[in-house]
Formats: structure tokens, C-alpha cells, sequence
């Protein structure tokens, strides 16, 4: 077995040994799962049989399903730490499978459920208070029903899902294993092959030939291949908008945002807004040209940093930092935040063959794991706190919720561990030693928001734009799909299309366009956060009470109606105007520091 992890200190690993105490034991659960599974085929055709059947098969239904979540956490966290082990590979492969098998066993349940007339349901939570608490998850399943088809055309359906995959699976591959990008110079002038993974530090690079041969070199790479992209995008636009019309939704989006119950006025409030605050960003463009000293900003010189001072932080003082900006919760927070710190919740440092970037994970029955790659910069000082943040979000939900409710919807995902990311640099703006300081957590600030807020929207007003079009009777050729990419950029950055011609192409490499109405919520989430951080730094004991709620409160209601307990109400635009005053503030404050002479 690999010995890559045999220098890392033990308290900086996390301890999987409390999900299974051994290989041998996670085995064992693995194949009594296997033998339950089988047991639970009887249940087929008898759903409806009564009240107590019916709280029997979902109460199992349940369970294995928690069992088997606890099962694959263990085997995929032991791959992520080393990806290089064969036996973990495999451990993966197997829990897989095991998902699988629930599914086709389980398969009936829905579409059982569905078919119980209303009033019989409603006798039967009369005559069972078992039932009781399931309510709401049988209320979310009900509110699908004018949604699902008949047993015999969702088995239809079902076969052809690995048909309906094929566009995003030959995007995957085309993408990941097939496409090369050419040879390019990093900052000592060595030759390097641009990947996927080095693009974006040479986009961050301080000399502009750096940036410039990088990009040219990978968006030349997509022109070749602008007509093959096409038609994987095209395809997979054609799916989307097929299975929400033969499932009786309006369009792809409704069908998409049904799924978290969210209206679709949330996602036209957000373009309108972002929209409206466009000039906030040409005005960052503008200054980010000052700063830079350059008279013709190209679309490569939007993620350098602008400031010359390099913030840096160890591990241990960002355990101490956080600590000390996430009190701002209470003692009931920040008691289980030492908790993760100190009982190795985090596997912390880079090893080979482990899974790059970060998360957080786990199941209901284990800790909310973090994976980390640590680096002394100010960045994964974010990460820390960006990944503590969804840690805190499952723990509290966990702990206040049953297992049926016990997650969150993707729509609220993003808040709690952004929330903690505009707290930190409200704080580290509030110690700032100097106006250098100063400027470099400005500018990680609003490159953050730029990133987030601003560029995920216009993804957003493209992926809607095309689905629109693709409806209509539009074929979505390469040459649409540039027209149309050029405009929005041009639109969002204030940067002309003709002197930037290669951004046309950009379209061609974002793999969450085939995610299927998915980005927009980056944005109304960091906006929410940032409303949020606000409250919570500024406002009442009562607040922070509320945002506690919010945390604890998992599925257990819809997720508009979970957000605005903490004070949020996303049907409104004023969230996302309260964070743009945000950006605007700190933008100001950054303009005032160039006039002085700082970067």
C-alpha cells in the first residue's frame, strides 16, 4: 500500500477510524447492506396496504439509506486522501454499487407513493401518528406528482438516462482526457504544459506575457474545437429541455428550480439587479487598469492580483484566527468549531495522490469532515473558514433534525460557508495594520464578489438564454453560441468584443453548463452572505439567534421559508441591493487608497 501519507503529523490527518474502526468493519457493513437489500425486495406493490406498511417500508427505506451514506463517505474520504490506493479505488467502485442496487430496489417507492389517493393518505395520518413526522417529505414528493408519468414510461425514462448522459459524459472526456493545450512560459520562463489545473495560477500571474501566452494558448485550443463543444452543449440543452416538457414543466428552468421549490422570479431578480449594478463593475475594471498601469485591459489581466502585499498565514494561526472571528456566533458556535479543530475533523496537507482543492463532507452518523490543501496564503485562510462554515451548517443540522431532514437543499448550501467568508474579512479589515493590508483584503474581496456574484450570473443569463433559444427552434451552432458569449462578456466587463476576440470561445470550457440550472445559485448565495455577515457583525444578539435557526433547521421546510428565518427574503431584490452597497462601499474604499498611492 502507498506510503504517501507516512510523513503527515497525525493530529494533522482526520480520523476516519470513527466512521468504521477498520477496513475490516466498514466490509462487514458493506455486505449485511447487501443482504438487507435483498430482504427489502419484498417490499415492492404493497406500499399501499396501510398506514402501518407504509411507515414500516419508508422507515426502513430511510435507514438503509443512511447506512449506505456512511458507507460511501468512508470509501471515497479514504480515496480522496490517497488517490494512488488501489484498495480505496476499489472500496469507492463498491459503494458505488451499492448505491446503485438501493436505487433498482427502491425504485418503486415514488412512484407507489404518488399513486395513493389523497384521501387515503390523509386517513392514514390519521390513523398512524407515526406518520406524522414525515409529513413534509411526503408533501414535497406529492407536490411532483403532476410531474411524474406513468410506471411504464418513467421505466422508459430510466433506461434511456445513460443515453441522456452521453453529451455531458463526451463533454467529461473530450475535456479532461483528450483535449491538450499546447507548451507555455511561467514567470522564470520555463516551459510548462498549460493543463486545466495551471491556467488559472498563470491567469493570476504578475507579468502580463505570462497571462497573455496563457490564455491565447488555451482559448486557440477551444477554437479548434468550437463546432465539437457545440454540439455537446447542444445536445445536452436538447435533453434538458425535452425531459421537462414530456414531464409537463414549461421550460428546463421551472423543472430544474421546482426541484428546491424556488420560483423562477428568484433567478429574473437576479439578472435584473446584477444588471442594474453593471456600471460597479466596469468601475473595478477601470481602477483594476489603473492599478495595473495599463491603457488596453485585456480579459487575461481581470484575475491578477492587484496588490503587492502577500499575506500570509500558518495553519495554526489560522485555526487561531478563526476561532477568534467565528465567536462572533456565540459560545454554542464556536464550541463546536474547537471541536472540529481539535478532534481531527480536517485532513490538512498536501500528500501525493490526494484529491486537489477542498470540501466539506460526511454523513448524517459521522463528523463534517474538511479536506484541505494547505498553503500559507490568505486564500486558504478563506478556505478554512469557507469549509467550516458547511461543516457548522451539517453539524447544527444534524444535531436538531431527524435523519429524514437532515441536510440542506444546494439553494442553501452556499450561505453558511460564505457567511463566515464576508465575516472574516469584515474583521480583518476592522485589524488592519496598515492601508497595504488594507488593500490586499479590499482586493481579495472584490475579486471574490466579481467572481462569484458578477461572473456566475452571466453564466446564468447565458445557460437561460440558450435553453430559450434551443426551445424556440434555434440551433445552437458555434457560431451562435460565440455571438452570443461575446455579447454578455462585453456586457458584463465593459471590455469590447473585437479587442478581445478569444473570449468568444470561453462558453466551450465551463462544465457547469451541463449541471442544468445550477450556477445561479452561487451568485443569490454569496449575495445572501453578504447580507447575512452584516446583520450578524453589526446588528442584534437576535440576529445571530436567527441565523442559528437557520442553521438548525436542514430540510424541515422549504428552503425560501429555512432562509428567512434568518432574516433573509430572497423573493425580494433587496438582498442583492444590500450586497451590491457592500461592494460599492469597499470599491470606494479601495479607489481612495490608489488616489493615495498604495497598493
Amino acid at each position: 500500500m502507498s506510503d504517501n501519507r507516512s510523513h503527515l503529523l497525525k493530529d494533522e490527518t482526520w480520523d476516519l477510524s470513527t466512521v468504521f474502526p477498520t477496513d475490516e468493519a466498514w466490509e462487514v457493513e458493506l455486505n449485511l447492506l447487501y443482504t438487507e437489500l435483498d430482504s427489502a425486495k419484498i417490499y415492492k406493490g404493497k406500499l399501499k396496504e396501510s398506514a402501518s406498511v407504509l411507515v414500516s417500508i419508508t422507515e426502513n427505506y430511510l435507514d438503509l439509506l443512511r447506512r449506505i451514506e456512511k458507507v460511501y463517505v468512508y470509501a471515497s474520504m479514504k480515496n480522496d486522501q490517497d488517490t494512488t490506493v488501489a484498495k480505496y479505488q476499489e472500496f469507492q467502485a463498491k459503494a458505488s454499487s451499492l448505491y446503485a442496487t438501493f436505487s433498482e430496489v427502491f425504485s418503486f417507492y415514488e412512484p407507489e407513493l404518488m399513486s395513493l389517493e389523497t384521501n387515503v393518505f390523509s386517513k392514514f395520518l390519521e390513523e398512524e401518528p407515526a406518520l406524522k413526522p414525515y409529513k413534509h417529505y411526503f408533501d414535497k414528493i406529492f407536490a411532483q406528482k403532476k410531474h411524474v408519468l406513468t410506471q411504464k414510461e418513467e421505466a422508459l425514462l430510466a433506461q434511456a438516462q445513460e443515453i441522456f448522459n452521453g453529451a455531458s459524459e463526451t463533454f467529461g472526456i473530450l475535456d479532461n482526457a483528450d483535449i491538450v493545450f499546447p507548451t507555455v512560459h511561467d514567470e522564470n520562463d520555463n516551459e510548462v504544459s498549460l493543463t486545466h489545473g495551471n491556467f488559472i495560477s498563470l491567469m493570476e500571474s504578475k507579468n502580463r506575457s505570462v497571462r497573455k501566452e496563457a490564455y491565447e494558448a488555451l482559448y486557440k485550443t477551444y477554437q479548434q474545437y468550437q463546432h465539437t463543444y457545440a454540439k455537446t452543449l447542444q445536445t445536452n440543452v436538447k435533453v434538458q429541455n425535452y425531459q421537462a416538457k414530456v414531464r409537463n414543466y414549461q421550460s428546463a428552468r421551472q423543472a430544474a428550480m421546482s426541484a428546491n421549490f424556488i420560483p423562477e422570479s428568484v433567478y429574473d431578480t437576479l439578472l435584473e439587479a446584477v444588471n442594474n449594478h453593471l456600471p460597479l463593475l466596469h468601475r473595478y475594471m477601470k481602477l483594476r487598469a489603473k492599478i495595473l498601469d495599463i491603457t488596453d485591459l485585456k480579459m487575461y489581466d481581470v484575475y491578477t492580483s492587484l496588490s503587492d502585499t502577500d499575506m500570509a498565514f500558518t495553519y495554526d494561526q489560522a485555526i487561531e484566527k478563526s476561532k477568534k472571528v467565528l465567536s462572533v456566533f456565540g459560545d454554542d458556535y464556536l464550541k463546536r468549531v474547537e471541536k472540529a479543530f481539535s478532534e481531527r475533523w480536517i485532513d490538512v496537507r498536501v500528500n501525493k495522490g490526494k484529491r486537489s482543492g477542498a470540501y466539506s463532507g460526511g454523513s448524517y452518523d459521522t463528523n463534517a469532515f474538511m479536506l484541505l490543501n494547505w498553503q500559507d496564503t490568505l486564500d486558504n485562510l478563506y478556505t478554512l473558514v469557507h469549509e467550516t462554515g458547511h461543516s457548522l451548517h451539517s453539524t447544527f443540522t444534524r444535531e436538531n433534525q431527524p435523519y429524514v431532514y437532515g441536510d440542506y437543499s444546494l439553494f442553501l448550501a452556499e450561505i453558511a460557508s460564505t457567511t463566515n467568508e464576508n465575516i472574516m474579512t469584515e474583521t480583518l479589515l476592522k485589524e488592519s495594520q496598515s492601508d497595504t493590508e488594507r488593500f490586499a483584503i479590499l482586493n481579495h474581496y472584490l475579486d471574490g464578489f466579481k467572481g462569484t456574484v458578477f461572473r456566475q450570473t452571466q453564466f446564468a443569463e447565458f445557460e437561460h438564454q440558450i435553453h430559450i433559444a434551443d426551445q424556440n427552434g434555434q440551433v445552437l451552432t458555434s457560431e451562435f453560441l460565440n455571438n452570443l458569449y461575446a455579447n454578455l462578456n462585453e456586457k458584463y466587463y465593459g471590455l469590447s468584443k473585437e479587442d478581445n476576440p478569444l473570449i468568444q470561445y470561453e462558453w466551450a470550457r465551463i462544465p457547469h453548463f451541463y449541471y442544468n440550472y445550477y450556477v445561479y445559485q452561487y451568485a443569490t448565495g454569496f449575495a445572501a452572505a453578504s447580507y447575512l455577515a452584516e446583520k450578524i457583525v453589526h446588528g442584534t444578539t437576535e440576529d445571530k439567534i436567527k441565523y442559528l435557526d437557520y442553521l438548525k433547521s436542514g430540510n424541515s421546510d422549504y428552503s425560501l421559508n429555512v432562509i428567512a428565518k434568518a432574516g433573509v427574503d430572497m423573493t425580494t431584490v433587496d438582498y442583492l441591493n444590500q450586497a451590491f452597497k457592500v461592494f460599492e462601499k469597499r470599491l470606494t474604499e479601495l479607489e481612495k487608497l490608489v488616489e493615495k498611492g498604495i497598493r
